[in-house]
């Protein structure tokens, strides 16, 4: 879908210059339960919205949105490297071997070539680049103007701007940061318990799009830290559907309102570290990262199903192997 025509592709909580933003967004939770097949009892939280506040009219009912937390911004340089004929071969649109994972890639708009790509970047791989997903941010998330996207949709009243708020060469160095963040070094990853993890992570099927063979990059000019790399990001970077209730009933690109990009799982045991929290899944409602396993649905439901079987040990080393990368 294209913006609201009146709040634009985000609603802006701040505006610079003005008292307040076009208005807030209250966050609710409905609990409910399940149990484990050994017995254990398990509660999960689906968000409910309500938006607050709006300064410039109300919002049609139906109106899609989607929320979003931030995704992890390291080892993105690497994730560009990959080859994408290295993806594609991952591809199974048709489900021809009958497994029930049909991973597809997102197929997109290079602003800078002109041409449609292959997306690989963002919650649904709507960004083909990563100088497209550093300047889209820039443009949609802080309203900073750049080559890519030289015009921001300005408040009424407020006259675009002439020349880009972010020039050239900070743009380079922020994309240049961007592109060398390294991927956090493992811990533990061989303690028997870890070990233990990734034996039922293979077993239960999360193997299946959380990729855990190794993908090796191309040569990137220039980029020696990133050329010819031996990676594994745990991720095939291909769109697949999570079922309803992870649905967000936004299409974007190619990808359906409940189709998403498998998020690379490197990194994810230090996100407490990194971010202050444990929030996961595209909105957060994942308090943990048993909740996010739990959450899973569509062609991962088997997956989940499996987990929930899982005797109390093995669910513990499944959660240790998570945390180790």
């Amino acid at each position: 879908p294209g913006p609201h025509p009146v709040y634009g592709e985000q609603l802006d909580l701040h505006h610079l210059g003005q008292a307040r933003g076009e208005g807030s967004v209250e966050v609710g939770h409905e609990e409910f339960t399940g149990t484990f097949a050994t017995g254990e009892p398990y509660s999960l939280l689906r968000p409910v919205y309500r938006f607050k506040d709006l300064t410039r009219g109300p919002l049609e009912d139906g109106t899609p949105f989607s929320p979003r937390v931030s995704p992890a911004n390291f080892g993105l340089g690497l994730l560009e490297a990959i080859p994408e004929e290295t993806l594609l071969a991952l591809a199974d649109p048709e489900d021809r071997d009958g497994d029930g994972i049909s991973g597809r890639p997102n197929q997109v708009e290079d602003v800078k070539e002109r041409r449609t790509r292959m997306g690989r970047f963002g919650w649904k791989a709507n960004q083909p680049t990563l100088l497209q997903q550093v300047t889209h941010a820039l443009v949609a998330d802080m309203g900073l103007t750049n080559e890519l996207y030289p015009r921001a949709q300005e408040p009424e009243g407020v006259p675009a701007a002439t020349t880009p708020d972010v020039k050239d060469y900070d743009l380079e160095r922020l994309v240049f940061y961007t592109r060398l963040l390294a991927v956090p070094k493992r811990r533990d990853w061989d303690a028997p318990g870890v070990l233990r993890g990734k034996a039922v992570f293979r077993a239960i099927g999360c193997a299946s799009c959380h990729v855990d063979r190794p993908m090796e990059t191309e040569e990137v000019a220039g980029f020696p830290e990133l050329s010819r790399q031996r990676i594994f990001p745990y991720s095939d970077l291909l769109l697949h559907d999570m079922g309803e209730a992870l649905a967000d009933g936004r299409p974007d690109g190619l990808a359906t309102g409940q189709e998403w990009r498998t998020p690379p799982l490197w990194g994810i045991g230090l996100t407490a570290t990194v971010s202050g929290h444990t929030r996961f899944l595209h909105d957060g409602r994942a308090r943990n990262l048993e909740e996010a396993v739990l959450w899973h649905g569509g062609e991962a439901a088997p997956a989940q199903e499996r987990y929930t079987r899982l005797v109390l040990e093995d669910r513990q080393a499944l959660l240790a192997f998570l945390g180790s990368l």
